[in-house]
């Protein structure tokens, strides 16, 4: 029943990759310009939200856009993986427990991309098509 979906892969695999930068892109806004507002979120500056609001802004709109996605997504899965040990895994190991597990799916969305590539609805596959 569910084979007839294999179909849409291609363009799934875009909307996956659209929406994933579009949440990446809100965690940088809302430490860099503070929009969305977000409770208890310090203010920007040379603390490691302060560097990791820019970092999410900018790889986050590349990922979005589908613009050099494989080394993006390469250098977004190694931020969450950083991030993760840096900010969750010193309250324990165990993702659910530290509050760590957004940024774990993140970690492991991005290292798909890596080997996937960004869909036929990115600049990449734009760019691949005029050459």
């Amino acid at each position: 029943m569910f084979d007839r979906f294999s179909a849409y892969q291609p363009q799934l695999l875009s909307l996956l990759r659209i929406v994933t930068g579009l949440l990446f892109v809100c965690h940088g806004t809302a430490k860099v310009l503070g929009f969305p507002a977000m409770d208890g979120l310090p203010p920007p500056g040379l603390s490691l939200a302060g560097l990791s609001g820019p970092i999410e802004l900018v790889l986050g709109t590349l990922f979005l856009l589908g613009l050099f996605t494989r080394p993006v997504a390469f250098l977004a899965a190694g931020f969450c993986a950083v991030g993760y040990w840096a900010v969750h895994g010193v309250q324990g190991p165990i993702p659910f427990l530290n509050g760590g597990e957004t940024i774990v799916l993140y970690c492991f969305v991005f290292l798909y991309f890596v080997a996937a590539g960004p869909g036929p609805w990115s600049v990449d596959a734009a760019i691949r098509k005029r050459v």
